[in-house]
C-alpha cells in the first residue's frame, strides 16, 4: 500500500485509533479518510488492516505523532485476542514526529529521515533496506530469538537488553510476557512496562508518569516517577527508589509497590523477606532497605 502525504498526519497505522475506546470517535474515526493524501482516499483502518494482513505500508512524506501505535497488537476492544500478531512493516520516506511505535510489539518501521523524541517502545537495528534506518519493538526483541543486530551503544547480552543511547522512550517493554530483562542506563518516558505480564525492567535514572500502569506481572525498578505510578496494577512488583509524584497506586487492583517516600495511601513496613530482596535488587544497606514501605491491596494498614 502506497500513501503520499502533502502534510504530516497524526496516528497513522495506529492500531488503537488514538485510544478509540476513550473518545468514541470524537478525535478520530477509523473509517475517516486520511487528510492530505495525494491521489488516494485511504482511511485510517485501511492502513491497519493492510498491516494486519502482513502487507507493508509505504508513506511518502513526513508522518505525524504516534505512528504505529500498538503495532502488532490484536486488541480485544476490536474483537481480537489481546495478543501479539505478525505485522507488515511501515516504510517512511521522510521524517517522523514524536512517540513513534508506542506500545508496539511486532513488525518494523523503516525511516529515511529523522525521528523526534520521545520515541516509543522501539530500538534501532541494522537495516536490510539501503538508505533507511530500521526500528523494531523492544518487546519483540526480548520475546523472540531474534537475528536482528541491535546497533550500539545499545546491546543485548545474556538475555538482557542494555539501552544506552540516551533516547527518551515511552511504553518500554509494553506487554512483555517473557522472563527477559531490559536495563535503561538513563531516563524513561511515560508508561514504562504498561500491561507487562513477565519480565524485568530497571530504569537507572527516572521514569515519567504512568510507570507500571496496568502491570500484570514482572518487576519494574526506577528512581523518581511521575504521577499515577502503579495505577490499575493487577500483579507484579514496582520498586521506587526515588520520589513519586501524586496518585501513587491509583485504582490499584493487586501487585506490590515498595516506596520509602510519603504517600496518601498507607503502607506497612517492609518485612525481613522484603528487606533481603531490596538489598539484593538495589544494592543498598539494610538500614536503607528498612526505610521502604510496602503498598498493596492486602497489605495496607
Amino acid at each position: 500500500m502506497n500513501l503520499e502525504l502533502s502534510y504530516p498526519v497524526d496516528c497513522l497505522c495506529d492500531f488503537t485509533y488514538d485510544f478509540f475506546w476513550q473518545h468514541r470517535g470524537s478525535r478520530l474515526s477509523p473509517s475517516s479518510v486520511i487528510p492530505h493524501q495525494t491521489g488516494t482516499s485511504y482511511t485510517y483502518q485501511d492502513l491497519v488492516f493492510a498491516l494486519k494482513n502482513g502487507e507493508d505500508v509505504n508513506l511518502k512524506g513526513n508522518a505525524g505523532k504516534r505512528l504505529g501505535s500498538s503495532l502488532g497488537v490484536d486488541l480485544k476492544f476490536f474483537g481480537g485476542t489481546g495478543k501479539a500478531i505478525k505485522s507488515g512493516s511501515i516504510i517512511v520516506d521522510g521524517d517522523i514526529d514524536t512517540r513513534m511505535g508506542i506500545s508496539m510489539v511486532s513488525g518494523a518501521i523503516y525511516v529515511k529521515g529523522n525521528v523526534k523524541q520521545p520515541a516509543g517502545n522501539v530500538v534501532e537495528v541494522g537495516s536490510d533496506r539501503p538508505g533507511y534506518r530500521k526500528f523494531v519493538s523492544i518487546t519483540d526483541i526480548l520475546s523472540e530469538v531474534s537475528n536482528e543486530k541491535i546497533l550500539p551503544p545499545n546491546v543485548m547480552e545474556n538475555g538482557c537488553l542494555y539501552v544506552r543511547d540516551g533516547i527518551i522512550r515511552d511504553t518500554i517493554a509494553a506487554r512483555l510476557d517473557a522472563d527477559r530483562k531490559v536495563i535503561v542506563e538513563g531516563d524513561a518516558g511515560m508508561s514504562t512496562g504498561i500491561l507487562m505480564k513477565r519480565g524485568f525492567i530497571r530504569i537507572e535514572g527516572n521514569a515519567g508518569l504512568n510507570t507500571a500502569v496496568l502491570l500484570r506481572g514482572g518487576t519494574i525498578i526506577t528512581g523518581n516517577t511521575g504521577e499515577f505510578a502503579g495505577a490499575y496494577m493487577k500483579d507484579g512488583v514496582l520498586i521506587i527508589s526515588g520520589k513519586a509524584q501524586g496518585f501513587l497506586g491509583a485504582n490499584m487492583k493487586g501487585g506490590t509497590i515498595f516506596y520509602k517516600g510519603d504517600s496518601v495511601v498507607p503502607g506497612v513496613p517492609a518485612d525481613e523477606k522484603d528487606i533481603k530482596m531490596l538489598i539484593r535488587m538495589l544494592d543498598i544497606s539494610k538500614v536503607e532497605a528498612m526505610m521502604f514501605k510496602r503498598y498493596g491491596i492486602n497489605r495496607v494498614l
